[in-house]
């Protein structure tokens, strides 16, 4: 799924809510600009890329990703919906985690408004909700 015109803004709460597939490999949430612009780019990974039960962030500025940083918590279970919320301002983004655990991921654009916004992989949105 792909949103091209949302208004994600500076003190913003985004939730979505995704269920991976039973077989799930991985899936990513990117959020940004557009698709070569990502501030956020947010991969569970359950078994991909040569990581397993592993979290990994980057960011894809002009068509260019950034350097990977990568978390071993990882709430995830295949098959079962589980929650994200995302805050953000011009130096972080917050992430809370199904588990309640927190993350932080630099916002590499800087920017204080994103309009763009998709999920891809093997799941599925539940729900998305910006308050």
């Amino acid at each position: 799924m792909k949103v091209t015109n949302m208004t994600f803004k500076e003190g913003s709460q985004f939730k979505i809510r995704i269920k991976p597939k039973d077989d799930c490999a991985s899936f990513a949430i990117n959020i940004g600009h557009d698709s070569d612009n990502v501030a956020l780019h947010l991969n569970p990974r359950f078994d991909s890329g040569g990581d397993v039960n592993t979290i990994v962030f980057n960011s894809l500025s002009g068509g260019s990703w950034g350097d990977e940083a990568k978390e071993g918590n990882f709430p995830f279970v295949r098959g079962e919906e589980c929650k994200f919320y995302i805050n953000f301002n011009m130096e972080q983004f917050y992430i809370t985690l199904p588990d309640g655990s927190m993350l932080n991921f630099p916002n590499r654009l800087g920017d204080v408004k994103y309009k763009f916004f998709d999920v891809s992989g093997d799941a599925r949105i539940v729900g998305i909700k910006i308050k």
